[in-house]
């Protein structure tokens, strides 16, 4: 059976580098191993989004926060303003329930407009998803604007590491699978 996986995309607006990057990632796994993917990105979550009370979020937000709870994996990929994730994707993420993503493998994903925002991922990313007993993926992906073409991720040394960091995401699934079966298997 496929593995359930998130992907979440902190983008404001289509087309994203982010979201495109996700994507990158989410089919360098699903080339690994069978996947039962849902993407959604953070404008999906709809105008307010920043309520205060997850009761009142909008639907949009609603059905993101409770795929994410759900999801077997996640594959997150933000875009970096002023050194960290837009604001919005945090609150968002707030309204996750805290333990709702223990033991579950995640990917962690960034694009920025250059190198200095590369270390949001181990600096702002490793940090919110440890929070939540995640298993985040050793190697995280960093794309700045020149690893893109007409939105498309093209830098060799960047699609070596998508290759890497989808490879440990897909070992990490398929470990989980089976500790999964072998529950089972000893509880007949």
């Amino acid at each position: 059976m496929p593995a359930k996986v998130v992907v979440f995309s902190g983008n404001t607006h289509r087309p994203s580098k982010s979201r495109s990057l996700a994507q990158s990632v989410l089919e360098a796994a699903a080339a690994q191993i069978a996947l039962d993917a849902q993407t959604f990105d953070l404008v999906d979550a709809g105008q307010g989004v920043g309520a205060f009370a997850r009761a009142n979020l909008p639907s949009g937000a609603q059905e993101i926060v409770e795929a994410i709870e759900s999801a077997e994996a996640l594959i997150v990929s933000v875009p970096v303003y002023k050194g960290s994730y837009p604001g919005l994707f945090k609150h968002l993420i707030d309204f996750v329930d805290p333990l709702a993503l223990a033991d579950k493998p995640v990917l962690l994903a960034a694009t920025g407009g250059g190198l200095r925002h590369a270390l949001v991922v181990e600096h702002q990313l490793r940090p919110l998803f440890g929070f939540f007993s995640a298993l985040t993926i050793p190697t995280a992906v960093y794309a700045n604007d020149g690893d893109f073409v007409d939105g498309v991720a093209v830098e060799p040394v960047l699609q070596e590491r998508i290759r890497q960091a989808a490879s440990q995401f897909a070992a990490s699934l398929g470990a989980r699978k089976s500790q999964t079966a072998d529950e089972l298997a000893h509880t007949f």
